[in-house]
C-alpha cells in the first residue's frame, strides 16, 4: 500500500529547518533586550516588507524568544489569556487581575484584558513604577483588547499609541473634542466604575503639557505600546 512506503526526504527542506533551530538556539543563548521599547524597534525592521503570513510567523517565534528569555508571564481574562497564547505561547499563568498585578509588582510581566467591568488599569495611575509598554492585538487596524503591564522601562518606538484615564462624566465626544483642541488625537477605548480610558495617538508622556486642564479630576496616561 502507498501509504506503508517511506516519505523520500526534502533535503533542502530539512537545511532549511535545521538553519531556523540553529537560529533560535543562537538567539537564545544571546539572552533578552533590556528594554521593551528596543525589542519593539528590532522587531519593526525585521517585519519591514514582509507579507501578512510571514509576519504572524515572526511575531509568534518572536513573542515565544521574549518569553523563553524574558520575565514570568501572567495572564487574566479570556481574551489576554487567548492573545497572550498567540503571541507567547503557554508560557503566561492564568491568574485574576489583582494577582497578575501582584506579580508585576514583583518582576513580572501581566497581560490583562479590557473586558471586565472593573477598571483596574486605573490603579496604573497610582503605581507610575507599573506601565503599559504593549497591547494586544498590535496591528495597526487592530483595536487594543488586552495590555501587556510591567515595571520594565520602555520610550517612544516611532509608531505608538498611548493611554489615557480620566474620572470625568462629560460624553465621550466632549472629551475628544477637549482633547482635540490641545492637539490631541483621541478615541474612547473603554469605560468602567467611573473611569474612562483613552487612546491618544503617538507617544504621550504623563507630564505632557498638552494634558494639562484635559478633563476630569483623576487622569493620567498610564503607558503607551508600539503599533506594527
Amino acid at each position: 500500500m502507498a501509504l506503508l512506503s517511506e516519505p523520500q526526504a526534502d533535503e533542502a527542506l530539512l537545511a532549511l529547518d535545521r538553519a531556523v533551530v540553529q537560529a533560535v538556539r543562537a538567539r537564545l543563548a544571546a539572552g533578552p533586550r533590556d528594554r521593551a521599547d528596543a525589542g519593539a524597534i528590532a522587531l519593526r525592521q525585521l517585519l519591514n516588507g514582509v507579507s501578512p503570513a510571514e509576519a504572524a510567523a515572526v511575531k509568534a517565534l518572536w513573542g515565544r524568544i521574549e518569553a523563553a528569555g524574558g520575565p514570568a508571564m501572567a495572564a487574566s481574562g479570556a481574551l489576554a489569556n487567548l492573545l497572550a497564547a498567540d503571541r507567547y505561547g503557554l508560557s503566561a499563568r492564568p491568574m485574576m487581575a489583582d494577582e497578575v498585578l501582584k506579580a508585576v509588582d514583583g518582576g513580572a510581566r501581566g497581560i490583562l484584558d479590557l473586558s471586565s467591568d472593573r477598571p483596574w488599569w486605573g490603579r496604573l495611575l497610582a503605581r507610575p513604577d507599573m506601565r503599559v509598554v504593549a497591547a494586544l492585538p498590535d496591528d495597526r487596524r487592530a483595536r487594543p483588547q488586552a495590555f501587556v503591564v510591567s515595571k520594565e522601562l520602555s520610550g517612544p518606538t516611532g509608531d505608538d499609541r498611548s493611554f489615557w484615564v480620566t474620572d470625568s462624566q462629560w460624553a465621550d465626544a466632549r472629551i475628544t473634542d477637549a482633547l482635540g483642541q490641545s492637539g490631541l488625537v483621541a478615541d474612547p477605548l473603554a469605560a468602567a466604575g467611573g473611569l474612562k480610558l483613552f487612546v491618544l495617538t503617538g507617544y504621550v508622556q504623563p507630564e505632557d503639557g498638552r494634558l494639562i486642564g484635559a478633563p476630569g479630576q483623576l487622569t493620567g496616561v498610564i503607558g503607551a505600546a508600539p503599533i506594527f
